[in-house]
């Protein structure tokens, strides 16, 4: 899935968009990390249960311009996206909720 001015995660109804108020320093202070090419990407754990690295994770990534991002549920390793949604387990839901409210009241994003 490429970068877009919107993103949805797999199973969410809900779409989020990158809030016009977006600013570096706010990227950097609740962890996002600037890749050599510029992107801001973010690994967030979901699973309290597991370790970071076995850890289903949401992961945020916004282009160097702060244009446009995609966001993903993703399994331990990052590399296959999951359907949180599908296995209704309550602790990571509520941890999903939590960082994407954090993300929108820091103004990072936006439900639509």
């Amino acid at each position: 899935m490429g970068y877009a001015k919107q993103a949805k995660l797999l199973g969410d109804q809900r779409v989020f968009s990158l809030a016009p108020e977006i600013k570096k320093y706010t990227l950097r202070d609740i962890g996002f990390v600037e890749s050599k090419g510029g992107k801001f990407v973010l690994e967030r754990p979901l699973d309290p249960r597991a370790d970071f690295a076995a850890s289903l994770k949401l992961k945020v990534t916004i282009s160097a311009d702060l244009k446009t991002f995609k966001m993903l549920a993703t399994n331990g390793n990052g590399l296959r996206e999951l359907n949180l949604f599908k296995k209704n387990d309550p602790q990571v839901l509520e941890q999903l909720e939590f960082s994407l409210r954090e993300l929108q009241d820091r103004q990072v994003i936006r439900l639509n």
